[in-house]
């Protein structure tokens, strides 16, 4: 199955698209398993087994919360914030699930979670396994998965090379930037406008659009809530909020071109989304959870600040920066735990400048290059943070990539028109092999 723009760009809570998202999509998964194989029914029992990353990371993600919370038959994108404390109140103090919404089953977090820091499966760092057991304790099913960044969840018989699940069905495939560079030449096309036409395989040109329209209003709606919110982030490192104090500052001043102005936008933008993504707050996967603050802080400076900003033009910011992610995920991966924050934060800068370069008039070759450098500047940047918590460097990284792709966009397209060196295939190239580096150095 080919790649959508809407796989790349999914919403869900916070604060980690591996961590958090994907153990939900796991559970939905085993879920649909159970069913199909007729064994939901006779299910008195489930287990969550916990691997490598999953384990040595999942409390500061809350991983063990969102296995549950999937269990429990809770979709990532319908999950309403503010529930999951009474949600998670009620399974800890009763010891029981709603197995599918639908079935109470005993359910203990101390002893039915199995936390395996010291296993490991080749396959993929984040592994995650769900055990259903019937009435005599035996075993009916178990579901292995691996969460592989950005939401993405394969099963353990599945490829874990997206190139083994691309098809021929989008009208102009595509797996690498040189090859969506020529769609373009050969069909007199902008990048935008050939990633639409290849959404329109799934979906009709009024749902593509909404579809769009919605992810915006989900990134808009969460700088809003982190503009408005003060104190400190729970977790225990007594990190505080900075969004609103830094945008209470200049959301009064006019615009007179100060580019230390734009850039404190930004930063108070992307620092808002990063500031709800820690606190299980709803986000949009872009490409990670882990750098959701980027994409919406551009796209957010660019519609308070641009000239004639249109519905449209916020759709081709989306398109563009969604079709350039496609040949990251193909040939490198999003995943901090498989290549570290280069993948995440690095492709969230890329995906950033490509969509404000379109948006801007730049070329094709101009839009690639921007992609490029900001790419190319987050090499090595490896995935560290605090405590397994996404907020240190996590939330602060996000508004300096931020304000890096708006650079690199601008370098773009003072440079001219022809390709730059190294290529942006090359660059990709280059970032999953520095990743694969730096597992072997950890």
């Amino acid at each position: 199955m080919a790649i959508s723009i809407f796989d790349i760009y999914k919403i869900g809570v916070g604060p980690s698209s591996s961590h958090t998202f994907g153990p939900m999509v796991a559970a939905q998964r085993f879920l649909n398993e159970l069913r199909e194989a007729d064994q939901f029914n006779a299910t008195t029992a489930v287990q969550v087994e916990l691997f490598s990353s999953m384990a040595l990371t999942g409390k500061g993600h809350f991983t063990d919360l969102a296995a549950m919370l999937g269990l429990e038959g809770n979709e990532p994108a319908a999950l309403d914030s503010a529930s999951i404390p009474a949600k998670q109140a009620r399974i800890e103090t009763e010891k029981t699930l709603q197995l599918g919404g639908t079935k109470r089953i005993e359910f203990d977090p101390a002893v039915d979670i199995k936390w395996f820091g010291d296993k490991s499966y080749d396959t993929h760092p984040n592994g995650i396994a769900f055990v259903a057991r019937d009435k005599n304790g035996g075993e009916l099913r178990r579901g292995l998965y691996f969460s592989i960044g950005g939401g993405f969840v394969v099963c353990e018989k599945e490829s874990l090379n997206p190139k083994d699940a691309v098809g021929d069905e989008k009208r102009f495939p595509y797996t690498t930037a040189a090859e969506l560079s020529e769609l373009c030449r050969r069909e007199g096309k902008s990048i935008a406008q050939i990633v639409f036409e290849n959404e329109q395989t799934w979906r009709t040109a009024s749902e593509i659009k909404h579809a769009l329209l919605e992810l915006a209003a989900v990134m808009e709606k969460g700088i809003q809530i982190g503009l408005e919110a003060e104190g400190d982030i729970p977790g225990g490192l007594g990190v505080r909020r900075h969004a609103k104090e830094i945008y209470d500052q200049i959301k009064g001043e006019t615009w007179g071109g100060d580019l230390f102005e734009l850039a404190d936008h930004i930063n108070a933008y992307a620092l808002a989304v990063m500031e709800v993504n820690a606190t299980l707050g709803q986000v949009v996967t872009a490409p990670t959870m882990g750098a959701s603050g980027i994409v919406p802080a551009v796209l957010q400076a660019y519609k308070k600040y641009g000239e004639n900003v249109t519905d449209d033009l916020i759709c081709d910011f989306l398109l563009t920066s969604g079709g350039c992610a496609i040949p990251v995920k193909i040939n490198a991966s999003f995943s901090g735990a498989e290549v570290g924050c280069q993948g995440e934060v690095g492709s969230a800068s890329l995906m950033a400048a490509t969509g404000l370069c379109q948006v801007l008039g730049g070329t094709v070759d101009q839009v690639l290059n921007a992609g490029a450098m900001a790419l190319e500047h987050n090499l090595g940047l490896t995935c560290d943070p605090v405590a397994g918590l996404v907020q240190v460097p996590c939330i602060k990284r996000n508004a300096l990539a931020a304000n890096k792709a708006v650079n690199a966009v601008r370098l773009s397209m003072l440079r001219g028109k022809e390709p730059m060196r190294p290529t942006f295939d090359q660059v990709v190239r280059t970032m999953y092999l520095t990743g694969k580096d730096l597992s072997l150095i950890h």
